[in-house]
């Protein structure tokens, strides 16, 4: 089939030839080539649809047959169902080609112009434009060449899936060359398989509807692809499909395919804040290749104040994969299942507690997630990175709850002969089997594991740890009644200076003054100013660890010894050993209390515990008393510093480098012996001809 059709690429491709004589800049092939693939696409189907009808019923009565025709609801030409005139037949006559080619244009019917961009206001939905682009081809002198050298190709032989793969693998350039696709990442022939094959081995042959759905259809290749692989599966069951585009002109071209294809609705609009298109329709089947590392700040708003509930919590702004794949499980139906490729980041991107993780942990608490599998690098068209496929079900049988499987897939593929862009290797149908077999066996095997979903969850539990010095001491805080009369601790011990100082090799810093009410007005304007420009940054140089900082009272001095991390109180007569902790030296500034007016700047010092704020990842268990108990015997066994516990937070995250890790082999002691042997001979050999 497509050997057929695609001979057919090269011929498009020759057609840039004329583009690059006018000077056009490469990136911009695509707008001027859309307009004219899609042209020849929609007279392709007609002539093919025409000439069917024409079988069956005959063109005897003419306006009977243009009514039988336009009942089929497939568009219009006058040109090419009246007169059976075709774009070939107008390049025939280059003085006549300028009126012919107008009024051709003009021949279709209302949507099709439309979505073709024939005389498209500037105010219009930035679909297709031929009627711009053939403008600027006419200026640089080019059009009769173009449109004649697009005349020459014959699609009307082939079918809808035929001209489908042929689309894609002429919008796939187009990804590579053009500068307006960031996000977009094709989804390759080989890949749609491998979907539409995992569908298959879980659906059934039977006349029910099955509706399939894509919220980023791009040009409709995944949707209707996988719709195609379906009917080769099962030829007779009946679908119909749904799709819904942002960008203009591949929603045209999608929309252009939906009118040859039976049960077919093509939506324009942003799925993530347009959701009226399809509000009340659920779907069997949802396949999504949906855009990532974009962000979604454009329309922040409008997520933020969506009133749906499809979205439990909200990623990074910086990729809005997790919202479109909300979006796809809100819309799936209770018995549905959906495939959706992603890159990593949505296994592992945000820490327990994010918008991410909680994502991940919903899917799981719901028991959506049947399998993950890792592709190969080097699978898409415009990029080289690992893409994972998120198989969900809402309907998974009695022993697969609860489980989930990883499958690593990233050495199932065969190298092609000739890159495709960036697509360097393709997922040839043995390996696809062994991928579609081991879903359905949901066993483990030599590239896939089985896990209870437990498994990806994990605790963060936060801990407030107390420093302690080299004798496991800490500053003991003193003890207070609060004014129930209970007991609790303060948070300090308050010193009474009368100087601090601290040595450096900058120079020496001396505070003798703790009431400052007085200030140097030929530099300072006032005393607010001295304390923001003169006391916090004269603060900010004190360090208690890095330099000799001592604080003095009257009965005694503090300074904090650095190689047995503690603090001394020395008096006349002996040096203390506080235990760990921190000098702290504060200003504030104290206001008149009727005028409110700074009136002096207070400096205090207090010796405070060394508090440090940590947190731990331990193992989950979904028993209550056990996951306390996980937790309890983790930090006895790992933390050895007196702490608190503070909030835990449960996340879930997928790692698959740990799960497929294979250490490397070492070499064993006797081959390194035998190696080094054989090097001193060599050495010696060596220096043998150099005495030599």
């Amino acid at each position: 089939m497509s050997i057929n059709i695609l001979r057919y690429e090269s011929d498009i491709w020759k057609t840039a030839d004329l583009l690059i004589g006018a000077g056009i800049k490469q990136s911009d092939f695509p707008k001027y080539m859309m307009p004219f693939f899609a042209l020849i696409m929609v007279e392709s189907r007609l002539i093919r649809e025409a000439d069917r009808l024409e079988k069956e019923v005959g063109r005897d009565d003419i306006e009977d047959f243009i009514e039988m025709f336009n009942l089929e609801g497939l568009g219009y030409n006058d040109y090419v169902i009246r007169k059976k005139r075709t774009l070939k037949d107008i390049c025939k006559n280059d003085k006549t080609f300028d009126v012919d080619f107008h009024s051709y244009l003009k021949a279709f019917d209302a949507e099709t112009k439309y979505l073709l961009g024939v005389d498209k206001g500037t105010d219009e939905e930035k679909f297709l434009d031929i009627s711009g682009v053939t403008g600027q081809l006419k200026k640089k002198g080019i059009l009769f060449n173009s449109v004649k050298a697009w005349s020459e190709i014959d699609l009307v032989p082939f079918n809808n899936s035929e001209i489908t793969t042929l689309e894609e693998h002429i919008k796939r350039k187009w990804a590579d060359i053009s500068a307006e696709t960031a996000g977009e990442q094709y989804t390759p022939d080989d890949i749609i398989s491998l979907i539409s094959e995992i569908i298959g081995s879980k659906i059934e042959d039977s006349s029910k509807f099955l509706t399939l759905y894509d919220p980023t259809c791009g040009g409709g290749n995944l949707i209707f692809g996988t719709e195609d692989k379906i009917h080769e599966i099962f030829p007779n069951r009946p679908t119909a499909t749904f799709g819904q585009e942002w960008n203009g002109t591949l929603y045209a071209l999608a929309k252009i395919e939906s009118r040859f294809r039976k049960d077919t609705q093509i939506e324009y609009g942003n799925t993530l804040t347009d959701i009226g298109k399809f509000w009340d329709k659920t779907f069997n089947i949802i396949v999504a290749n949906p855009p990532y590392g974009v962000d979604w700040k454009g329309y922040e708003k409008d997520i933020k104040n969506d009133t749906t509930e499809r979205f439990v919590a909200l990623p990074s702004i910086s990729d809005g994969q997790f919202l479109f794949t909300q979006h796809i499980l809100y819309k799936l139906a209770d018995d549905g299942l959906s495939i959706v490729v992603h890159n990593g980041s949505t296994l592992f991107s945000g820490d327990a507690g994010s918008g991410e993780s909680n994502i991940r942990k919903y899917f799981f608490e719901k028991d959506w997630v049947e399998a993950i599998v890792q592709m190969p690098t080097d699978e898409f068209f415009n990029t080289g990175i690992y893409t994972y496929l998120w198989i969900f079900n809402k309907n998974k049988p009695s022993e697969r709850k609860d489980k989930v499987m990883l499958i690593n897939a990233s050495d199932l593929y065969v190298p092609l002969k000739k890159s495709k862009g960036k697509k360097r290797k393709e997922m040839d149908l043995p390996n696809r089997t062994k991928i579609v077999q081991t879903i359905s066996d949901f066993k483990d095997n030599e590239f896939a594991k089985v896990f209870d979903k437990w498994h990806f969850y994990y605790n963060r539990q936060s801990i407030m740890l107390t420093n302690i010095d080299e004798n496991g001491k800490s500053i003991e805080m003193p003890v207070k009644a609060n004014s129930l009369g209970e007991e609790k601790e303060d948070k300090s011990i308050k010193l009474t200076p009368t100087k601090i100082t601290q040595v450096t090799e900058e120079g020496n810093i001396e505070i003798s003054d703790f009431d400052i009410t007085t200030f140097d007005k030929t530099k300072y304007n006032s005393l607010d100013q001295y304390f923001e420009e003169g006391i916090k940054p004269l603060l900010a140089e004190l360090d208690y660890k890095e330099n000799n900082l001592t604080v003095f009272t009257k009965e005694s001095s503090y300074y904090y010894d650095s190689d047995k991390d503690t603090i001394i109180e020395q008096t006349d007569k002996e040096k203390i050993e506080l235990g760990c902790g921190k000098i702290v030296i504060k200003a504030s500034l104290k206001k008149d209390s009727k005028t409110k007016q700074s009136k002096s700047i207070s400096i205090t010092t207090e010796l405070t515990q060394d508090l440090q704020k940590d947190y731990e990842i331990i193992p989950y268990s979904p028993i209550e008393e056990d996951n306390k108990q996980n937790i309890a015997d983790f930090m006895a066994k790992y933390v050895f510093k007196p702490f608190e516990y503070l909030d835990n937070v449960v996340g879930v995250e997928i790692n698959f480098n740990k799960v497929f890790y294979t250490p490397e082999k070492l070499r064993g002691v006797t081959d390194i012996t035998s190696d080094l042997s054989n090097l001193e001979k060599e050495l010696a050999t060596l220096e043998n001809k150099l005495d030599l």
